[in-house]
C-alpha cells in the first residue's frame, strides 16, 4: 500500500499541464497530506466495521439473558382484528354460561379444561407464553387443537400487566381459571428464579388486575399436592399442616395460597385453590414419569425406579385428566361472586381449597408394569435411591371435602387411564419413533 501511495505522489493532479517542484518543503507537505489521507481512510474503514457489527448483532444488550424471564419477549397484540378474535372466543353461547379467562391454556390441564368449557357453551379465552420448559411444539399442537374448537389463545405473559388490563377491557370475564405456572419439582434446582417469576410474581400480577376489574371475576387457581411436603400422616387432608415444603416448587405453591388469602381478605376476591395430585393422560407433560417412561421403554433405554430408605416403596396418587377437569369445572360452577369493586372490598368473600386426587396411591413400579403390558415391551429398570431433589416418597389424597362440596368423584383407574394415554402417545408420536423432549 505504501509503494502505491508513493507512486501516486509523483502524479500531478492535472496531468500534462505542469510539473510539481520537488523541493524539500513541497515533498514534506505532500507526505504529510498523504499520511493524513491514509489515517482518514482507515478511520472510516474501522468506523464502518463497528457500525456493521453493531447493527448485525442480535442484541445491543451485552448482559446475558435471565432464563427466568425468557417468556417476557415482545408479543404482537392489540388492534381491531385482535380484539374481534378475543371477543368471539370469549362469547358465551349457552344459557347461564360463564366467560372464562384460562391462563396456561396451551398447557396440559389448561388445554383439557378449555376444551371442556367450550364444549358446554361457555366463553373461553386462553393466555399462554409458550415457554420452552418442555418441547414448545407440543404446546403448539394443543393450541391448534383448541383453535379448531373455537378457542383463541393470546400469546403473552401473566406478568404483562398492560396485556392483562387490556383483556379485561375487551371482555368482562366472570371467571378466571389460573393454570399458568412453572411446573416440575426437580427443575427448581436448575432455575429457581423461574418459579418465583411465574408462580409468585405471576400470581400477584394476575390478582392485581382481577381486584381492580369492575366487576371482579371469581378466580379458581392451581395449587399442588406438593404443599403437603414432608407430612407423614396419610391421606393428606386440607386441614393438615402445609409448612414443611420439600421443594422450591412446593414453597411457591404454598406462598400462592397465602397470597390468595391476602387478596381475598383485603380486596374481596372470590378465590378457590385446587391441589392437584399427579395428573396424567393424553396430551400430557413430557417431564412427567409416566410420559418419559413410555418414551424410553419404546427406545430400549433404562428407566429410573426410585426407592426410599430401607427399600421403601415410592407411590403416587395418579389422577386421570378427565377427573381433574370435572373438579375444575365444578369449582368454577360453585364459585361465588367476588365482593369487591374497583379494588375496594364490600363484604366477606369466598375462600376455598380442595384436594383433587384419585385416593388410590400406586407404587411407581406397578405403573411401569402396566406400561410394559400396554406397550408389549419389557422395561430395563434401574433401581436407585430417591434423591434429595424435592421428590417425596408418597402422595395420597383425602377428597371428602371435594366430594361433599363439589360433587367430585374420580372415575378412572390407572390401568384404564394409561391405556388411553398410550393410545394417544403412539398416534401422536407415530409409533413412538419421534422423541418427546
Amino acid at each position: 500500500m505504501s509503494k502505491q501511495m508513493s507512486h501516486l505522489d509523483d502524479i500531478p493532479s492535472t496531468p500534462g499541464k505542469f510539473k510539481i517542484e520537488k523541493s524539500p518543503f513541497v515533498l514534506n507537505r505532500l507526505r504529510w497530506h498523504s499520511s493524513l489521507a491514509k489515517l482518514t481512510f482507515w478511520s472510516f474503514i474501522f468506523l464502518g466495521l463497528i457500525l456493521i457489527f453493531f447493527f448485525r448483532s442480535p442484541s445491543s444488550n451485552p448482559l446475558p439473558q435471565d432464563p427466568s424471564r425468557r417468556s417476557l419477549r415482545t408479543y404482537n397484540w392489540g388492534g381491531p382484528a385482535w380484539e374481534k378474535r378475543v371477543r368471539s372466543s370469549a362469547r358465551v353461547r349457552s344459557h347461564n354460561g360463564i366467560s372464562v379467562l384460562v391462563t396456561g391454556a396451551a398447557g396440559f390441564v389448561g388445554t383439557h379444561v378449555s376444551a371442556a368449557l367450550k364444549r358446554r357453551g361457555d366463553g373461553v379465552l386462553g393466555l399462554d407464553n409458550f415457554n420452552d420448559y418442555y418441547d414448545p411444539s407440543l404446546k403448539r399442537a394443543r393450541q391448534a387443537l383448541l383453535e379448531r374448537s373455537g378457542v383463541f389463545i393470546v400469546e403473552g405473559d401473566i406478568n404483562d400487566s398492560a396485556l392483562l388490563r387490556k383483556l379485561f377491557e375487551v371482555v368482562a370475564f366472570s371467571h378466571v381459571m389460573h393454570l399458568a405456572a412453572q411446573a416440575g419439582v426437580r427443575y427448581a434446582m436448575e432455575n429457581p428464579s423461574s418459579y418465583v417469576h411465574s408462580n409468585i410474581a405471576g400470581l400477584v400480577s394476575l390478582l392485581e388486575v382481577c381486584k381492580s376489574a369492575n366487576p371482579q371475576p371469581a378466580v379458581v387457581w392451581a395449587s399442588s399436592s406438593s404443599v403437603y411436603g414432608l407430612n407423614t400422616k396419610v391421606p393428606f387432608s386440607e386441614r393438615d399442616r402445609t409448612d414443611q415444603p420439600a421443594s422450591l416448587y412446593a414453597a411457591t405453591k404454598k406462598a400462592g395460597e397465602e397470597i390468595a388469602h391476602t387478596y381475598n381478605h383485603i380486596y374481596g376476591l372470590s378465590l378457590t385453590g385446587l391441589r392437584f395430585f399427579t395428573v396424567y393422560g393424553p396430551w400430557g407433560r413430557p417431564d412427567m414419569a409416566y410420559f418419559f417412561f413410555t418414551r424410553d421403554i419404546l427406545k430400549g433405554k433404562s428407566i429410573p425406579i426410585f426407592e426410599a430408605a430401607n427399600h421403601g416403596t415410592v407411590a403416587r396418587d395418579f389422577t386421570y385428566i378427565d377427573d381433574i377437569v370435572k373438579g375444575c369445572l365444578a369449582a368454577l360452577d360453585t364459585a361465588e361472586k367476588s365482593t369487591g369493586s374497583g379494588g375496594k372490598k364490600k363484604g366477606p368473600a369466598q375462600l376455598r381449597v380442595y384436594n383433587l386426587g384419585n385416593t388410590s396411591p400406586v407404587p411407581v413400579s406397578d405403573l411401569v408394569s402396566i406400561l410394559e403390558r400396554l406397550l408389549k415391551v419389557n422395561a430395563k429398570r434401574d433401581i436407585m435411591k430417591l434423591p434429595r431433589n424435592g421428590d417425596v416418597q408418597f402422595t395420597h389424597a383425602n377428597i371428602s371435602l371435594a366430594q361433599r362440596e363439589l360433587g367430585y368423584k374420580p372415575a378412572t383407574d390407572l390401568q384404564t387411564g394409561l391405556k388411553k394415554f398410550v393410545r394417544w402417545y403412539l398416534s401422536y408420536y407415530s409409533g413412538g419413533e419421534k422423541a418427546a423432549s
